[in-house]
């Protein structure tokens, strides 16, 4: 039984397995960027705070791209599709934080839904056929290959570390505190 907070969050499995509480974590975290993304308009995600140029627009179109990029190049060496494969990315090594700006709210959203859902296919593939210590396709330049089981921890700390950018962010806009 999955059990949802007042934010509408997926709490983590209490007593999951490996697989399932790492999910659960990682599905905790999504569900914490959706809540603090929620119910604004491009202006609002458009925002900066102090000194920074970061946004939670190019925040959600940032993840949208670790998703893809972990879940569907580094896992299984795919191709990572629109929009990522036409970047000019030794132009604009941060294309994504900056081209969120002319994304309407709508599109961003779905296009870090859309990666999520790509992501959860991708889990599920590579648990089927290995299971957490399944190799990635990714070959680091010391030869080791992370396993599903480092990529999924390691998106919980990106999540968990833009989480706290999304708290600060979200707090200068409207003044909603949590978590």
């Amino acid at each position: 039984m999955t059990v949802i907070d007042a934010q509408g969050r997926p709490e983590p499995p209490a007593d999951g397995d490996e697989a399932a509480t790492l999910i659960g974590f990682l599905d905790f975290q999504r569900a914490t960027l959706a809540w603090k993304t929620a119910g604004l308009d491009a202006a609002a995600l458009n925002r900066t705070v102090a000194a920074s140029t970061m946004t939670l627009g190019g925040l959600l179109k940032h993840m949208a791209y670790v998703e893809t990029s972990w879940f569907s190049r580094s896992l299984f060496g795919r191709p990572m599709g629109e929009p990522w494969d036409d970047v000019d990315w030794k132009a604009d090594r941060d294309w994504e934080w900056h081209s969120a700006a002319e994304d309407a709210p709508d599109a961003l959203r779905a296009m870090w839904r859309h990666s999520i859902e790509g992501a959860r296919a991708s889990v599920a593939e590579a648990l089927a056929d290995g299971g957490l210590g399944r190799a990635a396709h990714l070959v680091w330049p010391d030869g080791r290959s992370p396993s599903l089981r480092w990529i999924l921890c390691h998106m919980i700390e990106e999540y968990a570390r833009h989480n706290g950018h999304a708290d600060l962010i979200r707090e200068a806009i409207d003044g909603e505190t949590g978590e």
